[in-house]
Protein backbone atom coordinates (compact mmCIF):
# COMPACT_ATOMS: atom_id res chain seq x y z
CA UNK A 1 0.00 0.00 0.00
CA UNK A 2 1.54 3.36 -0.67
CA UNK A 3 3.87 2.44 -3.30
CA UNK A 4 3.86 5.23 -5.15
CA UNK A 5 3.35 8.80 -5.00
CA UNK A 6 0.42 8.27 -7.11
CA UNK A 7 -1.20 5.81 -4.91
CA UNK A 8 -1.05 8.45 -2.11
CA UNK A 9 -2.87 10.85 -4.94
CA UNK A 10 -5.42 8.28 -5.71
CA UNK A 11 -6.51 8.22 -2.04
CA UNK A 12 -6.59 11.25 -1.45
CA UNK A 13 -10.31 11.91 -2.48
CA UNK A 14 -11.41 9.06 0.27
CA UNK A 15 -9.50 11.42 2.96
CA UNK A 16 -11.70 14.29 2.32
CA UNK A 17 -15.06 12.16 2.21
CA UNK A 18 -14.17 10.23 5.68
CA UNK A 19 -12.96 13.06 7.40
CA UNK A 20 -16.36 14.69 6.68
CA UNK A 21 -17.56 12.17 9.30
CA UNK A 22 -15.21 13.23 11.66
CA UNK A 23 -15.57 17.14 11.86
CA UNK A 24 -17.99 16.94 15.05
CA UNK A 25 -14.77 16.15 17.09
CA UNK A 26 -12.94 18.46 15.16
CA UNK A 27 -14.98 21.51 15.45
CA UNK A 28 -15.62 20.62 19.41
CA UNK A 29 -11.68 20.75 20.08
CA UNK A 30 -11.26 24.00 17.91
CA UNK A 31 -14.13 25.63 20.37
CA UNK A 32 -12.51 24.40 23.79
CA UNK A 33 -9.06 25.14 22.50
CA UNK A 34 -9.93 28.53 21.02
CA UNK A 35 -11.59 30.05 23.91
CA UNK A 36 -8.14 29.35 26.23
CA UNK A 37 -6.47 32.60 26.14
CA UNK A 38 -2.60 31.79 25.13
CA UNK A 39 -0.67 35.23 24.73
CA UNK A 40 3.23 34.72 24.47
CA UNK A 41 4.63 33.50 27.56
CA UNK A 42 1.06 32.42 29.12
CA UNK A 43 0.70 29.16 26.77
CA UNK A 44 0.09 27.04 29.96
CA UNK A 45 -3.23 26.30 29.70
CA UNK A 46 -3.52 25.37 25.72
CA UNK A 47 -0.69 23.22 26.32
CA UNK A 48 -2.46 21.04 29.22
CA UNK A 49 -5.36 20.59 26.89
CA UNK A 50 -3.22 19.23 24.08
CA UNK A 51 -1.31 16.98 26.68
CA UNK A 52 -4.41 15.55 27.61
CA UNK A 53 -5.91 15.44 23.89
CA UNK A 54 -2.70 13.31 23.16
CA UNK A 55 -3.26 11.09 26.11
CA UNK A 56 -6.45 10.00 25.21
CA UNK A 57 -5.58 8.96 22.12
CA UNK A 58 -2.93 6.49 23.45
CA UNK A 59 0.11 8.60 22.49
CA UNK A 60 3.76 7.70 24.01
CA UNK A 61 5.56 9.92 25.73
CA UNK A 62 3.15 12.77 26.26
CA UNK A 63 5.14 15.82 28.05
CA UNK A 64 6.08 18.57 28.06
CA UNK A 65 9.42 20.10 27.92
CA UNK A 66 11.83 23.19 30.03
CA UNK A 67 10.13 25.54 27.67
CA UNK A 68 6.23 24.44 27.80
CA UNK A 69 6.21 22.46 24.40
CA UNK A 70 3.40 19.94 24.38
CA UNK A 71 4.74 16.57 22.96
CA UNK A 72 3.23 13.20 22.42
CA UNK A 73 4.91 10.49 19.65
CA UNK A 74 2.70 7.97 17.67
CA UNK A 75 5.08 5.09 17.38
CA UNK A 76 5.25 4.06 13.82
CA UNK A 77 5.45 0.44 12.17
CA UNK A 78 9.22 0.60 11.78
CA UNK A 79 9.87 3.70 13.74
CA UNK A 80 13.35 4.07 11.83
CA UNK A 81 12.44 7.39 10.84
CA UNK A 82 10.86 10.42 13.78
CA UNK A 83 8.48 13.22 11.56
CA UNK A 84 7.71 16.19 13.66
CA UNK A 85 4.45 17.75 13.39
CA UNK A 86 3.84 21.30 15.03
CA UNK A 87 1.39 24.03 15.21
CA UNK A 88 2.04 27.10 17.36
CA UNK A 89 -0.31 27.22 20.46
CA UNK A 90 0.35 31.11 21.33
CA UNK A 91 -1.56 33.88 19.90
CA UNK A 92 -1.70 38.01 19.31
CA UNK A 93 -4.29 38.50 21.79
CA UNK A 94 -4.22 39.16 25.68
CA UNK A 95 -6.07 37.11 28.28
CA UNK A 96 -8.17 40.33 28.88
CA UNK A 97 -9.94 39.61 25.23
CA UNK A 98 -13.43 37.87 25.72
CA UNK A 99 -12.07 34.83 23.04
CA UNK A 100 -15.85 33.49 23.18
CA UNK A 101 -15.92 31.57 19.74
CA UNK A 102 -19.01 31.63 17.74
CA UNK A 103 -19.89 29.06 15.49
CA UNK A 104 -22.42 29.27 12.62
CA UNK A 105 -23.55 27.14 9.66
CA UNK A 106 -20.40 27.45 7.38
CA UNK A 107 -17.63 29.69 9.87
CA UNK A 108 -16.31 29.78 13.09
CA UNK A 109 -15.56 33.19 14.54
CA UNK A 110 -13.58 34.90 17.27
CA UNK A 111 -9.75 35.87 18.38
CA UNK A 112 -6.98 33.70 16.59
CA UNK A 113 -9.58 31.62 15.53
CA UNK A 114 -7.66 30.67 12.50
CA UNK A 115 -4.06 32.07 13.94
CA UNK A 116 -3.82 29.82 15.62
CA UNK A 117 -6.35 27.40 17.16
CA UNK A 118 -7.15 25.68 14.10
CA UNK A 119 -3.93 24.58 13.94
CA UNK A 120 -3.70 23.43 17.42
CA UNK A 121 -7.17 21.69 17.17
CA UNK A 122 -6.06 19.85 14.07
CA UNK A 123 -2.71 19.01 15.72
CA UNK A 124 -4.84 17.38 18.46
CA UNK A 125 -7.57 16.01 16.60
CA UNK A 126 -4.94 13.78 14.07
CA UNK A 127 -4.24 11.03 16.08
CA UNK A 128 -7.80 10.14 15.81
CA UNK A 129 -8.13 11.15 12.17
CA UNK A 130 -4.91 8.70 11.27
CA UNK A 131 -6.56 6.10 13.23
CA UNK A 132 -10.12 6.33 11.97
CA UNK A 133 -9.22 6.38 8.22
CA UNK A 134 -6.69 3.42 9.35
CA UNK A 135 -3.53 5.09 7.81
CA UNK A 136 -0.11 3.13 8.18
CA UNK A 137 2.34 4.80 9.48
CA UNK A 138 6.08 3.58 9.26
CA UNK A 139 8.05 6.42 10.87
CA UNK A 140 7.64 7.99 14.59
CA UNK A 141 5.13 10.89 13.92
CA UNK A 142 6.04 14.26 17.07
CA UNK A 143 3.04 15.99 17.59
CA UNK A 144 3.82 19.12 19.23
CA UNK A 145 2.83 22.05 20.20
CA UNK A 146 5.07 24.85 20.29
CA UNK A 147 5.06 27.35 22.57
CA UNK A 148 6.97 31.21 22.83
CA UNK A 149 6.89 31.41 18.85
CA UNK A 150 5.70 34.78 18.36
CA UNK A 151 6.82 38.33 19.04
CA UNK A 152 9.09 38.20 21.65
CA UNK A 153 9.31 34.70 21.99
CA UNK A 154 11.19 34.24 18.37
CA UNK A 155 10.57 30.48 18.06
CA UNK A 156 12.23 29.85 21.39
CA UNK A 157 10.06 26.51 22.25
CA UNK A 158 10.87 24.90 18.27
CA UNK A 159 14.28 26.38 18.92
CA UNK A 160 15.00 24.45 22.12
CA UNK A 161 13.27 20.64 20.95
CA UNK A 162 15.56 21.00 18.21
CA UNK A 163 18.39 21.45 19.81
CA UNK A 164 17.97 19.19 22.48
CA UNK A 165 15.88 16.26 20.66
CA UNK A 166 18.53 13.13 20.19
CA UNK A 167 17.19 11.71 17.34
CA UNK A 168 17.21 12.63 14.19
CA UNK A 169 14.47 14.56 12.39
CA UNK A 170 13.78 13.64 8.71
CA UNK A 171 11.40 16.28 7.97
CA UNK A 172 8.75 19.01 9.85
CA UNK A 173 5.14 20.03 8.85
CA UNK A 174 4.25 23.58 10.56
CA UNK A 175 0.36 23.57 10.44
CA UNK A 176 -1.50 27.11 10.27
CA UNK A 177 -5.22 27.54 10.09
CA UNK A 178 -5.16 29.75 7.30
CA UNK A 179 -5.01 30.52 4.52
CA UNK A 180 -5.89 26.86 2.21
CA UNK A 181 -3.28 26.58 -0.41
CA UNK A 182 -1.11 28.28 1.34
CA UNK A 183 2.70 26.66 0.72
CA UNK A 184 5.50 27.65 2.16
CA UNK A 185 9.19 26.27 1.90
CA UNK A 186 11.19 28.36 2.31
CA UNK A 187 12.02 31.42 4.81
CA UNK A 188 13.07 34.94 4.39
CA UNK A 189 15.59 36.44 6.26
CA UNK A 190 14.72 38.83 9.27
CA UNK A 191 15.07 41.21 11.62
CA UNK A 192 12.00 42.31 13.82
CA UNK A 193 12.61 44.89 16.54
CA UNK A 194 10.91 48.15 18.50
CA UNK A 195 12.43 51.60 18.71
CA UNK A 196 11.38 53.33 21.42
CA UNK A 197 11.84 57.38 22.07
CA UNK A 198 11.69 58.82 25.74
CA UNK A 199 11.84 62.59 26.36
CA UNK A 200 13.92 62.47 30.38
CA UNK A 201 12.30 64.08 33.11
CA UNK A 202 14.82 67.05 32.39
CA UNK A 203 15.28 67.49 29.05
CA UNK A 204 15.62 71.28 28.21
CA UNK A 205 12.37 72.50 26.48
CA UNK A 206 13.66 75.92 25.94
CA UNK A 207 16.94 74.55 23.59
CA UNK A 208 16.52 75.12 19.55
CA UNK A 209 14.24 73.09 17.97
CA UNK A 210 13.02 71.03 21.36
CA UNK A 211 9.90 68.82 20.34
CA UNK A 212 8.09 65.64 21.76
CA UNK A 213 8.45 62.05 21.72
CA UNK A 214 6.16 61.82 18.50
CA UNK A 215 7.79 64.33 16.52
CA UNK A 216 11.15 62.79 17.23
CA UNK A 217 10.52 59.36 16.35
CA UNK A 218 8.85 61.11 13.00
CA UNK A 219 12.05 62.02 12.43
CA UNK A 220 13.54 58.61 13.04
CA UNK A 221 10.71 57.15 10.62
CA UNK A 222 11.73 59.60 8.02
CA UNK A 223 15.29 58.50 7.45
CA UNK A 224 14.44 55.24 7.87
CA UNK A 225 12.15 55.53 4.58
CA UNK A 226 15.37 57.22 3.15
CA UNK A 227 17.34 54.15 3.31
CA UNK A 228 18.16 52.81 -0.08
CA UNK A 229 16.36 48.81 -0.78
CA UNK A 230 17.78 46.78 -3.57
CA UNK A 231 14.70 45.59 -6.29
CA UNK A 232 17.21 42.22 -6.35
CA UNK A 233 17.27 40.39 -3.92
CA UNK A 234 13.91 41.57 -2.70
CA UNK A 235 13.79 43.68 0.49
CA UNK A 236 11.69 45.35 2.53
CA UNK A 237 10.59 47.64 5.88
CA UNK A 238 7.78 47.47 7.11
CA UNK A 239 6.63 49.45 9.82
CA UNK A 240 4.18 47.82 11.61
CA UNK A 241 2.95 49.36 14.25
CA UNK A 242 3.75 53.56 16.42
CA UNK A 243 2.34 54.38 19.71
CA UNK A 244 2.89 57.50 21.91
CA UNK A 245 1.22 60.29 23.67
CA UNK A 246 -1.56 60.68 26.12
CA UNK A 247 -4.07 63.12 25.57
CA UNK A 248 -4.92 66.20 22.98
CA UNK A 249 -3.16 68.95 24.56
CA UNK A 250 0.13 67.40 26.15
CA UNK A 251 3.67 67.19 24.82
CA UNK A 252 3.95 63.04 24.18
CA UNK A 253 7.17 62.36 26.45
CA UNK A 254 7.05 58.63 25.16
CA UNK A 255 6.69 57.20 21.63
CA UNK A 256 7.57 54.06 20.04
CA UNK A 257 7.68 52.11 17.00
CA UNK A 258 7.44 48.38 15.92
CA UNK A 259 9.30 47.28 12.65
CA UNK A 260 10.51 44.43 10.43
CA UNK A 261 13.47 44.12 8.02
CA UNK A 262 12.35 41.20 5.32
CA UNK A 263 15.20 40.21 2.73
CA UNK A 264 15.68 37.21 0.11
CA UNK A 265 19.68 37.76 0.61
CA UNK A 266 21.78 36.55 4.17
CA UNK A 267 23.24 39.27 5.92
CA UNK A 268 20.46 42.38 4.11
CA UNK A 269 18.66 42.24 7.15
CA UNK A 270 21.18 42.56 9.46
CA UNK A 271 23.05 45.21 7.67
CA UNK A 272 19.77 47.51 7.50
CA UNK A 273 19.22 46.84 10.94
CA UNK A 274 22.51 48.39 12.01
CA UNK A 275 21.40 51.55 9.32
CA UNK A 276 18.80 51.90 11.62
CA UNK A 277 20.40 52.04 14.66
CA UNK A 278 23.03 54.45 13.45
CA UNK A 279 19.57 56.85 12.74
CA UNK A 280 18.60 56.39 16.02
CA UNK A 281 22.14 57.01 17.47
CA UNK A 282 22.15 60.44 15.38
CA UNK A 283 18.61 61.71 16.25
CA UNK A 284 19.45 61.15 19.97
CA UNK A 285 22.27 63.05 19.81
CA UNK A 286 20.85 66.16 18.27
CA UNK A 287 17.61 66.11 19.56
CA UNK A 288 18.49 65.45 23.36
CA UNK A 289 15.94 62.43 23.47
CA UNK A 290 16.55 59.15 24.96
CA UNK A 291 16.00 56.75 21.89
CA UNK A 292 17.06 52.76 21.85
CA UNK A 293 16.25 49.93 19.40
CA UNK A 294 15.70 46.45 20.68
CA UNK A 295 16.41 43.70 18.59
CA UNK A 296 13.23 41.61 19.31
CA UNK A 297 13.26 38.21 16.44
CA UNK A 298 15.42 37.55 13.86
CA UNK A 299 15.43 34.43 10.79
CA UNK A 300 17.96 33.70 8.23
CA UNK A 301 17.03 33.08 4.97
CA UNK A 302 16.84 29.72 3.48
CA UNK A 303 15.08 26.42 2.41
CA UNK A 304 14.18 23.61 -0.04
CA UNK A 305 14.70 24.86 -4.04
CA UNK A 306 11.31 24.52 -6.04
CA UNK A 307 12.26 21.58 -7.41
CA UNK A 308 13.22 19.84 -3.90
CA UNK A 309 10.79 16.44 -4.57
CA UNK A 310 9.26 17.32 -1.04
CA UNK A 311 8.07 20.73 -2.63
CA UNK A 312 6.80 18.90 -6.05
CA UNK A 313 4.96 16.67 -4.24
CA UNK A 314 3.34 19.20 -2.24
CA UNK A 315 2.41 20.75 -5.22
CA UNK A 316 1.07 17.63 -6.58
CA UNK A 317 -1.31 16.99 -3.82
CA UNK A 318 -2.71 20.37 -4.33
CA UNK A 319 -3.17 20.05 -7.64
CA UNK A 320 -5.07 16.61 -7.33
CA UNK A 321 -7.18 18.79 -4.38
CA UNK A 322 -7.76 21.51 -6.74
CA UNK A 323 -6.62 23.91 -4.70
CA UNK A 324 -4.05 26.71 -6.42
CA UNK A 325 -1.33 26.90 -4.81
CA UNK A 326 -0.45 29.84 -3.01
CA UNK A 327 3.82 29.88 -2.58
CA UNK A 328 5.06 32.59 -0.59
CA UNK A 329 8.26 32.29 2.19
CA UNK A 330 7.47 32.24 5.97
CA UNK A 331 9.31 33.94 8.91
CA UNK A 332 6.93 31.35 11.39
CA UNK A 333 7.94 27.88 12.46
CA UNK A 334 9.82 27.11 9.07
CA UNK A 335 12.83 29.19 9.67
CA UNK A 336 13.73 27.15 12.83
CA UNK A 337 14.01 23.78 10.91
CA UNK A 338 16.01 25.78 8.49
CA UNK A 339 18.42 26.79 11.26
CA UNK A 340 18.60 23.17 11.12
CA UNK A 341 18.70 22.04 7.94
CA UNK A 342 15.32 20.12 8.08
CA UNK A 343 13.49 19.73 5.16
CA UNK A 344 10.16 21.25 6.27
CA UNK A 345 6.88 22.49 4.68
CA UNK A 346 4.56 25.38 5.98
CA UNK A 347 0.88 24.34 5.16
CA UNK A 348 -2.66 26.32 5.96
CA UNK A 349 -5.97 24.22 6.58
CA UNK A 350 -8.72 26.03 5.81
CA UNK A 351 -9.55 29.79 4.11
CA UNK A 352 -10.24 32.71 6.32
CA UNK A 353 -11.57 36.37 7.05
CA UNK A 354 -10.20 39.63 9.57
CA UNK A 355 -6.89 37.58 10.46
CA UNK A 356 -5.52 38.78 13.73
CA UNK A 357 -8.96 40.75 14.50
CA UNK A 358 -11.23 39.76 17.10
CA UNK A 359 -13.73 38.83 14.28
CA UNK A 360 -11.51 36.72 13.13
CA UNK A 361 -13.19 34.02 11.32
CA UNK A 362 -12.18 30.37 9.54
CA UNK A 363 -14.95 28.84 6.54
CA UNK A 364 -15.91 25.40 7.94
CA UNK A 365 -16.19 23.35 4.70
CA UNK A 366 -12.92 23.45 2.85
CA UNK A 367 -10.96 22.11 6.85
CA UNK A 368 -11.06 18.77 5.67
CA UNK A 369 -9.92 19.40 2.33
CA UNK A 370 -7.15 21.07 4.48
CA UNK A 371 -6.62 17.96 6.21
CA UNK A 372 -6.99 15.77 3.58
CA UNK A 373 -3.54 17.63 1.65
CA UNK A 374 -1.75 17.72 5.41
CA UNK A 375 -2.15 13.03 5.22
CA UNK A 376 -1.19 13.55 1.68
CA UNK A 377 1.90 15.21 2.88
CA UNK A 378 2.39 12.72 5.90
CA UNK A 379 1.97 9.88 3.51
CA UNK A 380 4.85 11.16 1.18
CA UNK A 381 6.87 11.78 3.71
CA UNK A 382 6.61 8.39 5.37
CA UNK A 383 6.93 6.44 2.44
CA UNK A 384 9.98 8.64 1.73
CA UNK A 385 9.34 10.58 -1.65
CA UNK A 386 10.11 13.76 0.32
CA UNK A 387 14.04 13.31 -1.45
CA UNK A 388 15.72 11.55 1.53
CA UNK A 389 16.03 8.26 -0.27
Amino acid sequence: MYDSVKDILKDLPRFHNELLELNEILLANLIMIGEIPAPTFEEEQRIEFLKNRFAESGLLSTSSDETGNALGILHGEKGDRNILVVAHTDTVFPATVDHTLSIQIDRVTGPSVGDNSLGCAVLATLPKIIEALKLPIYSNLIFMGSSRSLGRGNLEGLRFFLSNFKDPIVAGLCIEGVELGRLSYTSLGMLRGEITCQVPEAYDWTRFGAVGAIVTLNEVINKILEIPLPRRPRTTIVLGAIHGGTSFNTIATHASLRFEIRSEAEGMAKNIGVEIEDIVASVSSHTGAEIKVEKIAERRPGGIPFNHPLAKNARAILNELNIKPRISPSTSELSAFIDKNIPALTVGITNGEHLNEQNEAVKIEPISIGIAQLLGLLLIIDRGFNGEH
